[in-house]
Order: C-alpha cells, then sequence, then structure tokens
C-alpha cells in the first residue's frame, strides 16, 4: 500500500497530523457549502429578490472582517489547535438554527421572517473570521518547510473534492428528500469534523505572554503584508478578482430563471468549479508551478475572468457547466500559488496575524462579491452585471501586472 503513495507528490500524506487536517477540512468545507447552497435556495424561494441573495454575502462577511485581526493576534498566542476546534462550535450551533427553523418553516418564517437564517449566515461569517487564519496557521506547524508547497496543493485538493461532493449533495438531498433531511446532513458533517480536528496530536502549546498590546501585534501583521510585495501582490489580485468576478453568489437565479434546472442542478453547477479545480489540483501534485510562478498566477486569473464572461453570456446548461469547471481549474492555480506564498514568506510567529490579512483580502472578498453581485444584478441586471465583473477582473489583472515587478517576476524555486 504505501508503495501506491511513494513519491514527492505524496510525501506530505505521511504525516498523519495532517492526514486528520485533510479530514477535518473535507467534512468542514462540505458542510458548509452544502450549507450555502441549501440556504441560497432557501432564501431565494421565499423572497424572490436578487438582493436578498447580496445581502448574505454582506451578512458574513461584516463580522468576519471585524473579528478576524483580532482573531490572528490571538492565534499567535494561544494553542491553535483549540482555536480551531472550540470556533468549529459555532458552526454547528448554526446548522441547528436552520435545523429547528426549516422544521416549520411556515410558522417561524410568519414569526421571524427569514431573520433566524442570516443569524445563522452571521454566525457562520464569525467562525471564518477565526477559523481562516487559524487553519492556515495551524498547517504550518504541522508540516516541515520543504513540504509546504505539497502541503498547500494538497489541502486545496481536499477543499476542491469537499466543494464538489458539498454543493452537489446538498442540491440533491434538498431537491428529492427535502430542507429537513438536507440540514440534518450539514449538522452531521460538521459534528464529525469537530471531532476530526481533537485527534490532532501537537506538543504542548504555552499560552505566550508579550508586552505589546493587541493593536501593535495587528499593526505589525499588517505591516509585514505591506512590506512584503509578493504577499501583498497575491492577496490583492485575487481580492479583486473573485470582488468583481465572482458569480456564485448568482447561481440560484441562473438555475432558477434563465437555465430552468431546479434545486438539483443549482447544487450540480455549484460544484462546477470544483470539478475543475479538483483535476487542476491533481496536476499541480505533479507538476506544481514553482518556476515563473507570477507569470503563471496572472495567466490564470485572466482566464478566470474570461470564464466569467463566458458563463454571463451563456444560456446553455452544459456550455455553464464547462465554463464554471475551466474557471475552477484557473481559480485554483491561484489558490496553491497563494498558499504556498504565505508559508514560505512568512514567520511563524506571525503566521496568525499575517493570515488574518489574507482572510480579510480573500475571504471576505467572496461575501462582499456577493454583496457586489446582488446591487449590480439589481441596477444592471443579472446578464450584463456579471460580464461587467469579468471585464473588471481583466483591469484589475493588467494593472497588477504594471505596478508588481516583484511578483511578475517570482519563481517559487528559488524561494524553496
Amino acid at each position: 500500500m504505501k508503495s501506491l503513495f511513494a513519491g514527492e507528490a505524496f510525501a506530505v500524506i505521511h504525516v498523519k497530523n495532517f492526514r486528520f487536517y485533510l479530514l477535518y477540512r473535507i467534512f468542514m468545507t462540505m458542510a458548509s457549502l452544502m450549507q450555502s447552497v441549501i440556504v441560497g435556495w432557501q432564501i431565494y424561494a421565499l423572497s424572490h429578490n436578487v438582493l436578498w441573495l447580496g445581502f448574505i454575502g454582506l451578512a458574513e462577511v461584516i463580522p468576519q472582517v471585524s473579528i478576524s485581526l483580532f482573531a490572528g493576534h490571538y492565534i499567535d498566542l494561544w494553542n491553535r489547535r483549540k482555536i480551531v476546534n472550540y470556533t468549529t462550535l459555532l458552526l454547528i450551533l448554526g446548522s441547528v438554527i436552520l435545523l429547528i427553523y426549516s422544521a416549520n418553516t411556515a410558522y417561524f418564517s410568519e414569526k421571524f421572517g427569514i431573520i433566524p437564517i442570516f443569524v445563522t449566515i452571521f454566525l457562520t461569517g464569525l467562525a471564518r473570521g477565526i477559523l481562516g487564519p487559524a487553519q492556515v496557521a495551524l498547517l504550518g506547524q504541522l508540516v516541515p518547510r520543504n513540504l509546504y508547497a505539497n502541503a498547500a496543493t494538497w489541502n486545496s485538493a481536499n477543499w476542491q473534492v469537499a466543494a464538489v461532493m458539498g454543493p452537489a449533495i446538498g442540491g440533491l438531498v434538498y431537491g428529492f428528500l427535502g430542507i429537513v433531511p438536507a440540514y440534518s446532513l450539514v449538522f452531521a458533517l460538521y459534528t464529525l469534523s469537530f471531532f476530526m480536528i481533537m485527534l490532532i496530536k501537537i506538543g504542548r502549546h504555552e499560552v505566550i505572554e508579550t508586552a505589546e498590546g493587541v493593536f501593535t501585534r495587528i499593526r505589525s501583521g499588517i505591516s509585514f503584508v505591506f512590506k512584503t510585495p509578493e504577499l501583498l501582490g497575491a492577496f490583492t489580485l485575487d481580492m479583486f478578482a473573485v470582488l468583481f468576478g465572482g458569480a456564485v453568489a448568482m447561481l440560484p437565479v441562473f438555475a432558477s430563471d434563465i437555465l430552468h434546472i431546479g434545486p438539483q442542478g443549482l447544487g450540480l453547477l455549484r460544484a462546477c468549479p470544483a470539478i475543475g479545480a479538483a483535476f487542476m489540483a491533481f496536476v499541480l501534485m505533479f507538476r506544481p508551478p514553482m518556476k515563473e510562478t507570477g507569470k503563471i498566477l496572472f495567466i490564470c486569473v485572466l482566464g478566470f475572468g474570461l470564464c466569467m464572461i463566458g458563463f454571463g453570456l451563456s444560456k446553455s446548461f452544459i456550455l455553464s457547466g464547462l465554463l464554471l469547471i475551466l474557471s475552477g481549474a484557473f481559480d485554483n492555480v491561484s489558490v496553491v500559488i497563494r498558499g504556498t506564498i504565505l508559508q514560505l514568506f512568512t514567520p511563524d510567529d506571525m503566521r496568525g496575524r499575517v493570515a488574518s490579512v489574507n482572510s480579510i483580502f480573500i475571504g471576505s472578498s467572496n461575501e462582499l462579491g456577493a454583496f457586489e453581485s446582488g446591487v449590480t444584478a439589481k441596477l444592471m441586471g443579472l446578464v450584463p452585471s456579471v460580464v461587467f465583473g469579468g471585464i473588471m477582473t481583466l483591469a484589475v489583472v493588467f494593472t497588477t501586472i504594471k505596478v508588481n515587478k516583484p511578483l511578475r517576476k517570482l519563481s517559487l524555486k528559488d524561494k524553496m
């Protein structure tokens, strides 16, 4: 059996703690994206208003951005595994709220409207603001430096497999069995992830005492990112590309009003980017982007923007799915490169703070992108808003190429 996993591509899989980390990530990611698909369809079914889909992103990003920098400070001082474990309980609580609400939607929606759903979205954003940087920082403790690129590739592949399975299974369970079984599955997966992270064994972690104040340490983390052009360029490039180019928030409307494929089709459509990303992750295991890394990054973000323009114009389910698959393949290269840059350029005692900045740049862009998509769809119309976003992504790429020479010339092979 060991011979099947021999070679550099599988080197990090032999680290036991990393295997438990991957199991945690796959269960947690499946549950989160499954919940996202169900919530999106549920809110649109209740409101039939694209603006409410945009507010999903806003309700999640506000707590995420508000807590991320403070979370990064404490992640560098406290036990990272325990932070991840306890914060996962917030996600479990949110899934319980959704399950109870959906068990008697008519009663609760008449009494509270859709407020309980947005309470859960708020809790999810709060948890993500802590979990995002905590997971990145914890990963740096679990594997040796020479395996960072390999770990980033496997971590991305793991996420993408979960991103294929979660939305697809969530849409199918919702469509064929109903919303209560769907949310019950979300709860079960979050609970499994909670137990997986408990199995990780790391050395005794003493709480670090420091004379520096919270805001001083936060500023030092931000300053480090802004003084490292490779980090800053990778973060900002991805942030604006996702902010303007992401069409995921509008998928319930495409599925319902343009492609007419129902919740089952929505789950499959939502899984398409992850299918492409999972395939690309497999390629990157054997051919990591170590040479001319900066050029590869720019080409892939450019390809992502073009795919979004094509998706906005498509009226075919098959073509739309293929374009989303291709967009996921391009995006995954960016994810792997950014993750490797973060681990290689950041010292361990600053990883939590730098990862928290990354969480604001990258994590919040998904939710702000959802809000931007909802507002522009309301103002410009659905299709023009998606095409506009793709064009803005191309503009961001060309601007970054011009102003960030270190990123343009980056080769990760020289940094290992």
